[in-house]
């Protein structure tokens, strides 16, 4: 396994990254590992080395660059730290992670042993609206793209992702729990029937007894047996897409 921190050019500047690949002598898919909320950690790193161990070659970048360099003791979370995580994760637009996007994609298109031609992505929590954006923006280049308890991805707003479907190629992968008030059952059942009404490919599932966040080892609502069903149905959904036959 080869693993570093890698300086990521865009745009907007240089975006930070953890990335991870089975070895340099071969050739591998590549996989986004778009961030939650409370940031860049080694729970993060752990998800894409088992993403990498499957593999493929994945890239964690660091969606705060914009601040400067910051970084979450979630173990420590108390009220103060969780304004700040909010404060950091509202200040992020769609624009800016499809410009983070743009610059990791071409990060990928110049690494020897990457195949990018086909990408795939998976995103947690605040994230699981940047999948779906990403895969709206480069039709061409996400094969396929899985969420995790997306928020987000239906509001009020005029640039709901809900409201933008149309015309994603990918195959779509969203895991939500039973349980999560960040993703009522409303909000469910909406965001269904607009994946259903822009006729697109994708599967979804709701997890009785399981909570927001339930894929992270290190939170409380850590559900196991929800966990590995959605990491199933991720690598699945990876290996239909990208993996050479």
């Amino acid at each position: 396994m080869h693993e570093s921190i890698v300086s990521v050019t865009s745009a907007h500047g240089v975006i930070p990254g953890f990335y991870v690949v089975p070895d340099l002598d071969n050739t591998w898919p590549a996989i986004i590992l778009y961030m939650d909320a409370p940031g860049i950690r080694e729970e993060l790193h752990n998800m894409a080395r088992r993403i990498a161990v499957q593999g493929y070659a994945c890239i964690v970048p660091d969606l705060y660059h914009r601040y400067g360099t910051i970084r979450f003791d979630v173990t420590r979370r108390s009220e103060g730290m969780t304004s700040v995580i909010l404060a950091a994760y509202r200040g992020l637009t769609d624009a800016d992670i499809n410009q983070d996007t743009a610059g990791v994609i071409g990060y990928l298109d110049g690494r020897a042993e990457v195949l990018s031609d086909k990408i795939g992505s998976v995103g947690y929590c605040m994230s699981g609206r940047f999948i779906t954006t990403a895969a709206s923006k480069f039709t061409d280049r996400f094969a396929c793209a899985a969420s995790l308890y997306g928020t987000r991805l239906v509001t009020d707003e005029p640039d709901s992702p809900h409201l933008h479907l149309s015309g994603i190629k990918a195959e779509l992968y969203y895991g939500f729990g039973s349980l999560d008030t960040y993703t009522p059952p409303e909000y469910i059942a909406t965001l269904k029937s607009h994946l259903d009404s822009a006729g697109l490919n994708y599967d979804m599932d709701v997890f009785e007894g399981a909570d927001h966040g339930y894929c992270f080892l290190e939170r409380a609502t850590y559900n196991p047996e929800a966990s590995e069903a959605s990491w199933k149905k991720v690598f699945d959904l990876f290996a239909r897409h990208l993996k050479q036959t």
